[in-house]
C-alpha cells in the first residue's frame, strides 16, 4: 500500500519537478549569456581604447613626419636657389632630396594602408557587436562607441585632407626642383657646346702649328738654337744645333720663366733608365713622359755659350723645391761628359755639388770612384762620385732622391737649361 502511494505521488509530482528543472536550466543559460555579453562588452571596450591610442599615436607621428619633411623640403628649395650656379653639388643634393620625397611618400602610403586596415577592423568589430547585442543597454553602449568611431573617422578625414595638402606642396616643390634640373641640363648642354668649340679651336691651332713646323722644316730658315725665341709658348719645338743638326726639344715657360729647354724629366712614367752608354749619349724617351735628352746634345748646346741649369723637385708629400746653377755645361765624350755647375741658389741643399767635375757613368762604362759600378747598383746612368747625394735618373722609390740632412724621396724631377744671353 505504501509502495502504491509513493508511486502515485511521484507520478503526480513529476511534471512539476520537470518544470522546475527546465526553469533552472533556463536560468543557468541566461546567466551564461549575460556573462558572455559582459565579456564581449569588456573586450570591445579594450579593443576600442587600443584602437583610439594607436590611431592618436599614428596621427601624431604622421603630423610630425609630414612637418619634418615639409621643413626639409623648404630647406632644400632655399639651398638650391642659393647654390644654383654650383652644378655638380646641386645635382647630388637634388638626387638626395628626391630620395627623401620618395621615402616620405612610401611612409604616407604605408600609414594610409594601416589606417584603412584599422578602419576595416573597427567595422568588423562593430558588425560583430551589433550581431551579438540583444539588450537595450548593449545597444546604447554600442551607440556611444559608434559616436566615438564617427569622431575618429572625422579626425581621419581631416588627417587625409592634411596629407593631401602636404602632397600638393611636395608636388609643387618637386616641380620646382624639376625646373631647376632642366635649367641645369640646358647649362650643361651649353657648356658641352663651348667645350666642343674649344676642342675644335685647339685642333685648328694644332693644325696651324703643324703647318708652321712643316714650313720651317721645309725652308730650314730661321731655326733657333734654343727655346728663347718661342717665349711663353711651351711645348715641343724644333731647334738646330751645330754638330747635331735639327731635333725636337720640350720648351717650358711655366716653372721659371720663358726659354727653358727640358733636358731630363721624371713625371711618373714607365721609361727604363737602366741604359748603356750609347743610349745615354743619343737620348731616349718620349717628350711627353719620362725622358733624357742625350749627353751629346747637352754638350753641343752648352759649348756654344754660357747656360744656366734649373732643377725642379717635388717630394712625396707634395712640397716643391728648386736648385739653380748659373754656369752649367758638360765636356765632350772624350772627357766623359764631365759635369760643371757654376754658382748655386735655391731653397734646398746643394746636393748636386757632390757630383761636380765627375764623368758620366753607365753600367757598361764605369767612370766613378767607387769600388763597385754605381750605375749597376742604382740601375741608372749619372755623374757618380763614390755613388751619389742626388740621383734624378734612379728607379722610382728610395733611390730617386735628393739628400739634405735626410734622403728626400722624389715623385717628380725636371732638369732645364737656358742660355744666359739671348741667341738664336
Amino acid at each position: 500500500m505504501e509502495e502504491l502511494c509513493r508511486s502515485h505521488t511521484y507520478k503526480s509530482m513529476k511534471p512539476l519537478l520537470d518544470y522546475f528543472r527546465q526553469v533552472r536550466n533556463e536560468l543557468d543559460q541566461s546567466e551564461i549569456k549575460e556573462k558572455q555579453i559582459s565579456e564581449i562588452n569588456s573586450d570591445l571596450m579594450n579593443k576600442y581604447h587600443e584602437i583610439v591610442k594607436i590611431h592618436e599615436k599614428q596621427i601624431s607621428e604622421i603630423n610630425s613626419d609630414v612637418m619634418n619633411k615639409y621643413h626639409e623640403i623648404v630647406g632644400i628649395h632655399e639651398k638650391l636657389m642659393k647654390e644654383a650656379f654650383q652644378l655638380d653639388e646641386y645635382k647630388n643634393e637634388i638626387l638626395r632630396k628626391e630620395n627623401d620625397l620618395q621615402l616620405c611618400q612610401s611612409k604616407v602610403d604605408k600609414l594610409e594602408s594601416d589606417i584603412n586596415s584599422q578602419q576595416t577592423t573597427i567595422n568588423k568589430l562593430t558588425l560583430h557587436a551589433n550581431f551579438l547585442a540583444s539588450y537595450d543597454k548593449c545597444k546604447e553602449e554600442l551607440s556611444d562607441k559608434s559616436d566615438h568611431l564617427e569622431i575618429c573617422e572625422d579626425q581621419s578625414k581631416k588627417l587625409n585632407s592634411s596629407i593631401i595638402e602636404k602632397d600638393e606642396k611636395i608636388s609643387r616643390y618637386s616641380a620646382t626642383i624639376q625646373n631647376i634640373t632642366e635649367h641645369q641640363k640646358i647649362i650643361s648642354s651649353k657648356l658641352e657646346e663651348r667645350q666642343a668649340m674649344l676642342k675644335k679651336k685647339d685642333k685648328d691651332i694644332e693644325i696651324c702649328h703643324a703647318e708652321i713646323t712643316k714650313l720651317n722644316r721645309t725652308s730650314h730658315l730661321n731655326i733657333p738654337s734654343s727655346c728663347l725665341p718661342f717665349g711663353e709658348h711651351s711645348g715641343v719645338h724644333e731647334i738646330k744645333v751645330s754638330g747635331v743638326g735639327f731635333f725636337d726639344v720640350l720648351c717650358d715657360s711655366q716653372l721659371a720663366g720663358p726659354g727653358w729647354i727640358v733636358i731630363q724629366q721624371r713625371i711618373g712614367g714607365k721609361e727604363n733608365f737602366t741604359r748603356d752608354w750609347a743610349t745615354y749619349r743619343k737620348g731616349f724617351g718620349p717628350l711627353d713622359s719620362d725622358f733624357f735628352l742625350g749627353l751629346e746634345k747637352m754638350y753641343r748646346l752648352t759649348r756654344l755659350q754660357q747656360y744656366e741649369l734649373y732643377i725642379h723637385l717635388v717630394v712625396l708629400n707634395g712640397s716643391i723645391f728648386y736648385a739653380q746653377y748659373d754656369d752649367f755645361k758638360i765636356s765632350d765624350e772624350d772627357h766623359g761628359y764631365a759635369l760643371s755647375l757654376g754658382k748655386f741658389k735655391g731653397n734646398i741643399r746643394d746636393a748636386m755639388r757632390f757630383h761636380e767635375n765627375k764623368k758620366f757613368t753607365t753600367f757598361d762604362r764605369d767612370n766613378d770612384s767607387a769600388d763597385n759600378n754605381c750605375a749597376v747598383v742604382y740601375n741608372s746612368g749619372w755623374w757618380y762620385q763614390n755613388c751619389s747625394y742626388s740621383n734624378l735618373n734612379a728607379l722610382y722609390g728610395m733611390y730617386l732622391s735628393w739628400w739634405t740632412e735626410i734622403r728626400n724621396e722624389l715623385k717628380e724631377a725636371k732638369m732645364l737649361i737656358r742660355p744666359k744671353e739671348k741667341i738664336v
